[in-house]
């Protein structure tokens, strides 16, 4: 399968190990990932939240690139694959604004035509190569750890665009997790908010509502936190230390992996070619166990 790639932004800025994992584990799935020429910003949120206009016309370019591919649109970001979902729906909606999208676009001598497929993780994953090859490429499986899912609010919501998920009660991370021979765990505030939208506005709210989840986490005495949003991992990850001061608690402790990184790993890649030297939360247990299983 051949599919045109969109890291995103904030996964080849400063979440590169996100990137690093899906580069490793993705040839050995099959799944060959050509790079986009050209592509940009998909214009969320820096656009989106001043200009409806160079929104729609940022993420219309990147998909207009995909479509000259001839290749589905696959995203490592929620943020983005929402940005273009929205986008998609809107200029289908619009002829007149659509039109207008087009001549700034012919510019570079592109023309959007709203026919290229939209790939989020859980969908080239778990719908598109399915349990059987995922679990096929799982060599070292992870029996015995226990893992909870965080999905992210733009893999759920809003349902009314028809999300990668279900808004209620989302599967799909967990069966990935399952698939990989650990057990993804039930727990209380799944589907919540990890706060980062917050951010701007509010520090000590976002610590306080990630903090509950960490909290939540750690009660359970699960192994870990496992996710593919981006901003979601920003906050549960690298921020993991001032959110254990902000709630009062040195002690929380969370180990935070990208889902490809645990799937890498499942599969028998190397730790060196998971980015797994950049997750900042306490991983180094769960690796040490893995690695002298």
């Amino acid at each position: 399968m051949k599919v045109a790639f969109f890291p995103g932004c904030t996964a080849q800025a400063d979440q590169i190990g996100y990137e690093a994992s899906v580069r490793a584990i993705m040839p050995k799935l099959g799944v060959e990932l050509s790079e986009m020429e050209g592509a940009a910003c998909c214009g969320y949120p820096p656009y989106s939240s001043v200009s409806e206009a160079a929104w729609f016309y940022s993420s219309a370019r990147d998909m207009t690139i995909a479509e000259g591919m001839g290749l589905p649109l696959f995203t490592l970001c929620n943020g983005c694959h929402l940005s273009f979902t929205e986008t998609k729906r809107a200029l289908a909606k619009d002829s007149a604004l659509k039109a207008k999208i087009n001549e700034k676009l012919a510019r570079e001598g592109l023309h959007y035509e709203g026919k290229a497929e939209l790939l989020h993780v859980f969908e080239l994953l778990h719908d598109k190569l399915g349990k059987e090859k995922i679990a096929a490429a799982v060599t070292k499986p992870l029996t015995g750890f226990r893992f909870g899912a965080h999905p992210g609010c733009h893999s759920i919501r809003p349902s009314s665009l028809g999300r990668p998920d279900d808004s209620e009660n989302p599967h799909k991370l967990d069966d990935l997790i399952n698939w990989t021979g650990a057990q993804a765990v039930e727990y209380p505030g799944k589907v919540d908010c990890c706060g980062s939208s917050l951010a701007s506005a509010s520090g000590k709210t976002v610590m306080e509502i990630a903090g509950d989840k960490l909290k939540t986490v750690k009660g359970l005495a699960l192994d870990g936190l496992v996710t593919t949003c981006p901003f979601c991992f920003k906050i549960y990850d690298n921020r993991q230390r001032a959110i254990a001061a902000a709630v009062g608690d040195r002690t929380l402790e969370v180990p935070v992996f990208y889902y490809t990184q645990l799937l890498g790993l499942a599969m028998g890649i190397g730790q060196d070619r998971l980015g797994l030297e950049l997750n900042q939360s306490p991983v180094d247990p769960v690796l040490t166990r893995i690695g002298g299983a």
